[in-house]
């Protein structure tokens, strides 16, 4: 957690009244379909400011979200593609203790000491895995990295459980070794 986010945690029982956990206790009373409403809540109702109203809202949303739930919501609509997911976790699997699989939003980091692999599902067809690598040129199949900008070097479009093959798994294992 970043020094500013965690100042903002630690003053804000002096500054609103309440701590964190406090604040997401009454968050939970009530439902709010939009971001907006729980932050215009927290400040019309209990006169919290912007900034900690905001901040508020959204660490009360990540905590809800579990990394199953993260993922489930991805592949929602798109389920045909969970083999192919899990094809990939099983391969990074067996590379080590030190991988770390971790769900965000709209993708799946995998990270050994830097992220060396990024997992999205890009449409209801396919799979986009982002790949890290120094030097290492493209070809028709591990193509440039496209949408995945800075995060990746390379991207590897998969539509199905078998084009997780022995040459894809000779890149992500290449990923892996230099992330360290």
């Amino acid at each position: 957690m970043d020094k500013a986010l965690q100042t903002m945690i630690d003053n804000m029982p002096e500054k609103t009244g309440k701590s964190l956990s406090e604040w997401k206790k009454v968050l939970k009373t009530k439902s709010f379909s939009k971001h907006s409403e729980a932050v215009n809540f927290l400040k019309k109702e209990h006169n919290v400011t912007h900034g900690f109203a905001n901040t508020i809202v959204v660490l009360s949303k990540e905590e809800n979200e579990s990394p199953t739930d993260l993922v489930k919501n991805q592949y929602e609509g798109k389920e045909n593609l969970l083999p192919i997911y899990e094809s990939l976790l099983a391969v990074v699997k067996e590379f080590g203790k030190d991988v770390t699989i971790t769900p965000k939003k709209s993708s799946v980091s995998i990270i050994r000491k830097k992220q060396f692999a990024l997992i999205k599902p890009a449409t209801k067809t396919r799979i986009d895995l982002g790949l890290k690598f120094k030097d290492k040129p493209t070809t028709d199949r591990l193509e440039n990295s496209g949408p995945f900008g800075t995060m990746c070097t390379h991207r590897v479009k998969l539509s199905e459980a078998n084009q997780v093959d022995s040459e894809l798994k000779k890149w992500l294992k290449e990923a892996y070794e230099n992330a360290d």
